[in-house]
């Protein structure tokens, strides 16, 4: 293995390319605030996380545990407060979805993005 730099003024820093692949699914939503979370909160076990390349796959864990959490609970929500009926009332519709969008997004947040199991 080849150990490369790169001169920034008067500094040699080590250049670093993580082995992910071209084509690895991108982080949505909950994946990316999970990893704003890591680097805020935690972040010796973020640059841990990061330099053994645990990191992108711990997020995009999270993101489909969450997305799954989230379909569930929308529907659950649906099911239990209906919404109005969009051709008679769209207004009504679309705040009653947002607020049903709003708490659902919430407790995925806190249980699963901005979860301290790390």
């Amino acid at each position: 293995m080849e150990i490369t730099y790169t001169r920034v003024s008067d500094y040699l820093l080590l250049d670093i390319m993580l082995s992910e692949p071209p084509d690895a699914e991108p982080l949505t939503k909950y994946g990316m605030m999970r990893k704003r979370f890591l680097k805020a909160n935690h972040p010796a076990h973020y640059g841990k996380m990061l330099v053994h390349e645990e990191l992108y796959p711990h997020c995009r864990e999270v993101q489909a545990q969450a997305q799954i959490r989230f379909d569930i609970l929308m529907e659950h929500f649906a099911c239990t407060n209906p919404p109005p009926e969009k051709s008679v009332d769209a207004l009504a519709w679309a705040a009653h979805m947002t607020m049903l969008n709003d708490t659902a997004d919430e407790i995925v947040r806190s249980e699963l993005v901005c979860s301290e199991a790390v």
